[in-house]
């Protein structure tokens, strides 16, 4: 197994180097830039973005470069202004070079300063980092610890009332976009027309510093109520099915009907020996539901509940064209995905000792 954690380990980086090389090319030729935008700004000087240019580092990404007509809006601007621009954005330089910089410098996860933010993108994502994996972990703890039983006693109670009942819970919960029953819960519980039970905004109230350990727990779990609840639904449902699936298909297998007729109870058989085989696939499920959760899955609650997390950094660096913040989000993610990953087979060994990824692969 170690060999085997070793090896998964050393493909990480030919798979990041590749993500980040498609990325990287996909950039080049994408419209728009951080120098587009900044003679955009200056031609509309009204929204102030220009003024909050933060001098990123070079390297870290690059989309454009050449001569001052190349970019849309800079005739009677002054060449040596564009050149300046190109060069404190880094994009005087060549793209290999950009590339290769952006490389050395991720390995060892300096990540250079915002373009617009005036800020080390580290201290950023460090800043925004708490949100996201509070949104991610919660969810994802809350609809596995729902879904699992319920997926169980589905299987158990396959065509009985509660199964029908539950799957029409279930198939309405799977419908309805996290963002719409967010919208929901808003109108409900947060002074929307009814009640003011939950609060609107952030993860903890002004006073948070002032409150005892049990107050600040409470507050935490008051705001974070609502958005787990809206980003949980699709997830629950989605895992509801996948356990129920699971169990009824390991329910009818010939070994099932050899442990019943050796008499072993119906709890026995259950989890004794469907429930290691029937988790092997909702455990196959959690990186994704984690990573997704983590990133794109809470882009739009964040955006709803006034959330300052790491999807909606990435999505306003996405627009902005603030490559820094990108790139060192996509490499983030990128890295945590593949160790979930690793961690999940890891698991898989541990539920089902009879799995071997080492021998598989030899």
């Amino acid at each position: 197994m170690l060999s085997y954690i070793a090896r998964r380990l050393a493909l990480m980086v030919p798979t990041l180097f590749g993500i980040l090389l498609v990325s990287f090319v996909i950039v080049q030729f994408a419209p728009g830039g951080p120098v587009e935008r900044v003679i955009s700004q200056l031609q509309n000087p009204n929204s102030g973005a220009a003024d909050r240019v933060g001098g990123g580092q070079g390297g870290d990404a690059g989309a454009q470069g050449g001569e001052a007509s190349a970019y849309r809006g800079a005739q009677g601007l002054d060449p040596a202004f564009i050149k300046e621009l190109e060069k404190q954005f880094g994009f005087d330089k060549p793209a290999p070079e950009r590339f290769w910089k952006m490389l050395t410098d991720y390995a060892r996860f300096d990540f250079g300063r915002s373009y617009f933010r005036g800020a080390p993108v580290l201290q950023l994502i460090k800043e925004k980092l708490p949100v996201s994996i509070s949104l991610g972990l919660w969810m994802t703890l809350l609809s596995y610890a729902i879904s699992i039983p319920l997926g169980i006693r589905k299987a158990v109670k396959e065509g009985s009332r509660f199964d029908t009942w539950t799957s029409a819970v279930v198939i309405v919960g799977y419908a309805i976009p996290s963002f719409l029953f967010a919208i929901l819960l808003i109108v409900l519980f947060a002074g929307g027309s009814f009640w003011q039970i939950f609060p609107l905004r952030g993860l903890t109230s002004d006073n948070w510093s002032d409150l005892s350990l049990v107050g600040k727990v409470k507050d935490y779990l008051w705001h974070i109520c609502l958005p787990v609840t809206a980003m949980a639904l699709g997830a629950f449902a989605t895992s509801t099915l996948l356990t129920k699936n699971s169990f009824l298909d390991e329910i009818r297998k010939q070994y099932v009907l050899t442990a019943r007729m050796k008499g072993l109870s119906e709890r026995g058989v259950l989890y004794g020996h469907v429930f290691r085989n029937a988790m092997l696939i909702v455990i196959a499920g959690f990186p994704g539901a984690f990573v997704s959760a983590l990133f794109a899955g809470s882009l739009l609650i964040e955006t709803i509940f006034s959330l300052d997390g790491l999807g909606l950094l990435s999505f306003e660096a996405i627009v902005n064209r603030d490559y820094p913040i990108v790139f060192a989000n996509l490499y983030i993610f990128s890295l945590i995905g593949l160790l979930v990953h690793l961690i999940t087979d890891l698991t898989y060994s541990w539920v089902d000792p009879r799995i071997d990824f080492e021998t598989r692969e030899s």
